[in-house]
């Protein structure tokens, strides 16, 4: 089926092939957010806070076109596609979404969220930077070996575990505030399957795609992962951070993207890597423009979160946006 699929692409132009991507992205999108609207409906009948809702099950929604798409890319022998989808995901996370969300409206920050979550958040993203520097695997470049992609998954468990954990220590608020209408149970549980399958199968007609029409213009793999993949599949996120603003529920879109920025270490990175015995090769142009942007956006987010006001403030979203679109620029002058 793969072949098939592959071959047929292969003989279409460059303008159907951009439109694939575009439809792709589309209906990976949307299957994510059927799945997050699924997630989040159960959780509300289970009775989950925001901050957990953000950061555990919508996060896990959210982050699944990542996972899906590194797993595969992975799989098919496309390092750079894998890594370079997790690393831009973050920075898109970050940077554009936050951005936009802090633009669109109030983005309030729990404190607590904060010091728990946001610093995990920054810690994985040290975490990556170092496990992706040369002097841990065997050869001359740098590589996330298949070893480091069982730790992170490891470190994944504990964190849902930790999480869940605090949540229930906490006096958070109860997931049920959050408006939206109760399926029954069974239609909750099919519409959840419905989800996962649209993201398997767009993310099936993706990777080939964007491995095909990245050969054809000459963009290696790993700037189109960083950029077009990986806005595309942070699409929940914006949609997720967007809609959690306009409804007065900032802690929601802030829990989610620090929850996913986690997850596309520990999941993404972790499973991506750990699927494969060669592990994920990390392209000589990560170190000069992709992992020190990831750091930086981390590092200022941190700091705004950490304001006296508890909000991020339209100025310093204007600042991550910029960041953002900086990056996008640098991506395709550095190639």
């Amino acid at each position: 089926m793969d072949e098939i699929i592959y071959n047929i692409l292969n003989d279409s132009s460059i303008l159907v092939l951009f439109s694939i991507i575009g439809v792709s992205l589309y209906i990976l999108g949307k299957g994510a957010d059927i799945l997050v609207n699924e997630a989040v409906g159960l959780s509300i009948r289970w009775g989950i806070s925001k901050m957990v809702i953000g950061a555990t099950i919508v996060s896990l929604g959210t982050t699944l076109p990542e996972v899906t798409v590194s797993v595969l890319a992975a799989i098919k022998g496309n390092p750079d596609l894998a890594l370079g989808n997790a690393i831009g995901s973050i920075i898109a996370n970050t940077g554009l979404i936050i951005g936009i969300a802090a633009l669109v409206g109030t983005l309030s920050i729990d404190k607590d969220t904060i010091n728990r979550q946001g610093n995990l958040q920054l810690i994985s993203g040290i975490l990556l930077a170092i496990a992706s520097l040369p002097f841990l695997s065997k050869g001359p470049e740098g590589r996330i070996t298949q070893w480091m992609g069982f730790i992170f998954i490891g470190l994944l468990i504990l964190y849902i575990v930790g999480t869940i954990y605090w949540a229930r220590k906490s006096n958070g608020e109860i997931a049920s505030e959050i408006e939206g209408e109760e399926s029954s149970l069974p239609l909750q549980l099919i519409k959840l399957v419905l989800g996962v399958a649209l993201v398997i199968f767009s993310s099936k007609i993706l990777i080939p795609s964007v491995e095909i029409t990245a050969i054809r213009i000459g963009i290696p793999q790993s700037v189109i992962a960083a950029t077009l993949v990986a806005f595309g599949t942070s699409l929940p996120e914006l949609v997720t951070a967007i809609t959690s603003v306009k409804k007065g529920h900032g802690e929601l879109a802030v829990g989610n993207i620090i929850g996913a920025d986690i997850l596309n270490v520990l999941f993404v990175t972790g499973s991506a890597a750990a699927v494969t015995k060669e592990g994920l090769l990390v392209p000589s142009n990560f170190y000069k423009l992709q992992i020190p942007t990831m750091l930086i956006i981390l590092v200022a987010f941190h700091i705004f979160a950490k304001n006296k006001n508890q909000v991020i403030t339209k100025l310093e979203g204007v600042f991550l946006a910029g960041m953002y679109i900086v990056y996008l620029v640098l991506n395709y002058i550095w190639i």
